[in-house]
This record gives C-alpha cells, structure tokens and sequence, in this order.
C-alpha cells in the first residue's frame, strides 16, 4: 500500500475506539468497509468480493486524491 492509499483510509474510514495499532490486518478490515463490509462482531471475515469493492473504491478515490488523471 501507498502512503497515499494509507493517508487515504485514516481519513475516510473511522477507527473503533480501541484500536490503536495500525497493522496489516487494520487496514484489510477498513478496505473491506469501503467494500461494504460492516465489521460487526458477529461477521465472518470479508470474502473476494467485498475486498474487491474496496480496493477499486480506494484505488479511484486515491487517483481523484492525487489529481493523476488518465485521458482527457
């Protein structure tokens, strides 16, 4: 992951009050929520499709962060 992509995340998705680390695993769990994952105590863990809607939802909203368009 990028800085950007980083810097990204901390801003958009909002961390449970006890969590103070930000590990690999952290960050899996806020891309899920991007994807529509809802975190919840009694969830299952993301599946493919839930982080695949989190990471091309990260991946514009970083693209449109930066101003790197591609075309016109």
């Amino acid at each position: 992951m990028t800085a950007t992509e980083i810097g990204v995340l901390d801003r958009l998705v909002n961390d449970k009050p006890k969590a103070r680390q930000k590990t690999l695993s952290h960050y899996l769990i806020k891309i899920a929520r991007l994807g529509g994952y809802l975190a919840r105590a009694s969830d299952p863990p993301p599946g493919n499709t839930v982080m695949w809607r989190g990471l091309s939802r990260l991946t514009d909203i970083a693209l449109g962060a930066t101003g790197e368009f591609v075309g016109n």
